[in-house]
This record gives structure tokens, sequence and C-alpha cells, in this order.
């Protein structure tokens, strides 16, 4: 929560600064209320009175045009005004779940980071990312952010997104192998040319 290694943590264990505890075995404890105040959070700080952020996203743009994009956002925004969640942002974007190199992702990434959210709403864990979703949870919990899905279920075009992200993966593999190729008869070219 502090993103402290277990040697700063250990400077930092003065009554003034972080008291632990120590347990029979000698392990250390702290309080999450000390945790907080290190972090600037008052204890009594609701969760739902802090800031949470929205991400939705799309595979295609043929998926925004139909709509399917600002539904989704309204979906979500109706669940944060349901559980009274003040939004600080709605991050929304068209891309595969598979793409690593999302902008408005590595936004809300960086906003993980400052520490400016408390949680992520999402519709289900694929919006945020196809593969790995673990990585991310992991991540944002380290911060103190939680990743809130509103639906359990997969929604029903997720068949038709799955085969354009594997067709994108495809596209993307298939790329890479031709440019390669094509970057090797270049270098072939010119050491025969001279």
């Amino acid at each position: 929560m502090l993103g402290l290694s277990t040697r700063q943590l250990l400077r930092l264990d003065t009554p003034d600064k972080i008291p632990s505890l120590k347990t029979e075995g000698g392990h250390r404890r702290y309080r999450l209320s000390d945790i907080k105040a290190r972090m600037g959070l008052s204890e009594d700080a609701q969760t739902e009175n802090l800031p949470v952020a929205v991400y939705c996203r799309v595979s295609s743009h043929d998926q925004k045009q139909k709509g399917d994009l600002d539904r989704q956002k309204a979906r979500l925004l109706e669940h944060c005004v349901r559980k009274k969640y003040p939004v600080e942002q709605v991050f929304d974007e068209v891309g595969s779940g598979m793409n690593d190199s999302r902008s408005k992702l590595h936004q809300l990434m960086r906003f993980v980071f400052e520490r400016k959210i408390s949680r992520v709403i999402i519709e289900h864990k694929d919006r945020l990312s196809r593969f790995n979703y673990n990585i991310f949870k992991v991540f944002f919990e380290s911060y103190g952010v939680e990743i809130e899905c509103v639906e359990n279920k997969l929604p029903k075009s997720f068949e038709d997104e799955l085969v354009d992200d594997m067709l994108t993966l495809m596209a993307s593999f298939s790329a890479k192998i031709y440019g390669k190729r094509g970057a090797e008869n270049r270098k072939k070219r010119k050491e025969k040319h001279e």
C-alpha cells in the first residue's frame, strides 16, 4: 500500500512514524490505521466517499459506432450513482484486450500509481485485459485500489470480440514475421550489392 521495501519499512518502524506490533514469533504487524495515516487518509473516511475511476473498452470502431461503448459507459456510471461513488475520471477507448499499449489504460495505471482513486469500476474483467487480469489486480491492490466488476457474466458478443482479438493477434504476429523476413531480405540484397 505504501510502495515500500521491507528495508524501508524497518527504518520507519518507530512510534512517531509507522509503529509495528510484534507477534510471539517475532513477526512485525502494522495497523491499517497507521498505514492510512502515513498515506494521508483519515481513518473515518468511508470507502464510498473516496473517488473512483470508470474504465470502458470495446474491441472495434464498429462496436463504438453501434453505441456499445456509450451503453457500457452509461451502465457503469449508473452503477456508480447507485453505490454513491464519486467518479474522478472516466476512461473509454477502442482497442484489443490483448494490446498492452492502450493509452487510456496507461492513464488509468498512472491514476492508480499516484493514488488518485480508491477503486476501478469495470463491466467485466475482460474489459481491462483479455489475459493476465490477475497481474493488474495485484498491481492495483498494491496501491490500495480495488477492481470492481459490475457483471459476472460475459456480454453476449463475447465470442465475436474474442474472434476479433484472435484475428488482431494473428495479424500482429504475421506482420512481425513478414517484417523480420523483409529486413533479412534487404540485408542480403545490400550484402550482395557490396
